[in-house]
């Protein structure tokens, strides 16, 4: 039996776990990352991790055929330095130089967004389907793009950055700098805020009762309960935001014509209520859906499980078209 090491790094947690040939977890463990502390200190607890996982499983390091990690950010292939994980707060950190000298031997690396789009193909709610468009919905909006079974990221293993295509020109001021982000929109903190902005116009709205008329308690979740209520300022913001997903998710449709859309990520908790709209929503925006339709959004079934399956699998499922040495 063949087995992979995969370690999913996080601003809140790192994991890793012991994989299978047939994509099975055989041992996992986690430690908090947290996320401000020393940069050798996280490294250092990544490989206390890996250790820690390989032990349950009653192995060692040698007997992986291969080691693979999905961050929260890309690797340059020009300085090999991750380039910027706000959650982490790192900026060009030598990430993959630092973790191949102390585990020894060589890591494969990917976005974590992409490393859980390859678990969920491999062994989740997109298994047998080798062409597959994935988006998370958190504190940001991350995106995996699986084409012919292997991980898509362009020429320089920096693309698939879906959460930063623009939705809206010069539109709302996105966490990377830009206007107009997908993510400005469409991920969980967008909703938070597009919430409050309804409470603040609408003082008798049912959102005041259900955040105790207190703004800084908002949540992702408060909105949708108001709007299954039949509140009706809830109601706009609902099915204003789910627009804006929708209308994201029917740009990469339209790309790539995945078999199966799947969402990710902590939206992805408000089930049938997120994807009914937005599979209807979908034959507005995608390009000829009258024609030829478009494939359904589904719901992630992994959870935190997909991206440690996917970055274990990295090394035999990455479209690489430009490797570090050749950069």
């Amino acid at each position: 039996m063949k087995h992979y090491l995969g370690i999913d790094l996080g601003g809140t947690k790192i994991a890793a776990g012991v994989v299978d040939e047939n994509y099975q977890l055989v041992s996992r463990a986690s430690l908090a990352t947290g996320a401000g502390r020393a940069f050798d200190l996280v490294l250092s607890d990544i490989v206390k991790v890996a250790q820690q996982a390989l032990e349950k499983a009653s192995l060692s390091l040698a007997d992986m055929r291969s080691l693979g990690i999905g961050t929260p950010s890309c690797i340059n292939p020009k300085t090999g330095l991750l380039v910027f994980a706000n959650s982490m707060c790192w900026e060009n950190a030598p990430v993959k130089d630092q973790l191949t000298a102390r585990f020894g031997r060589h890591l494969s690396f990917a976005n974590d967004a992409d490393c859980a789009a390859l678990g969920e193909s491999l062994a989740g709610a997109a298994k047998s389907f080798e062409n597959v468009v994935m988006v998370t919905l958190g504190t940001g909006v991350g995106g995996g793009i699986i084409l012919n079974g292997q991980i898509f990221n362009g020429c320089d293993q920096m693309g698939a950055e879906v959460g930063h295509t623009t939705l809206v020109f010069e539109g709302e001021p996105c966490s990377c700098g830009k206007r107009g982000c997908l993510e400005a929109y469409a991920s969980g903190s967008a909703l938070v805020k597009q919430t409050q902005a309804a409470m603040k116009a609408n003082p008798d709205s049912l959102l005041h009762s259900l955040s105790g008329g207190n703004l800084s308690k908002v949540d992702g979740n408060i909105a949708f309960l108001a709007s299954n209520a039949g509140d009706p300022t809830a109601m706009a913001v609902i099915d204003r935001y789910l627009s804006y997903v929708a209308a994201g998710i029917a740009n990469l449709v339209t790309i790539f014509r995945p078999k199966v859309v799947l969402i990710g990520g902590g939206v992805c908790q408000q089930g049938d209520a997120l994807l009914n709209p937005i599979n209807q929503k979908l034959e507005d925006y995608v390009f000829a859906y009258s024609a030829i339709g478009a494939p359904k959004v589904r719901i992630a079934s992994l959870g935190n499980d997909a991206g440690i399956i996917g970055a274990a699998m990295i090394e035999d499922h990455l479209v690489c078209c430009c490797r570090f040495e050749d950069a």
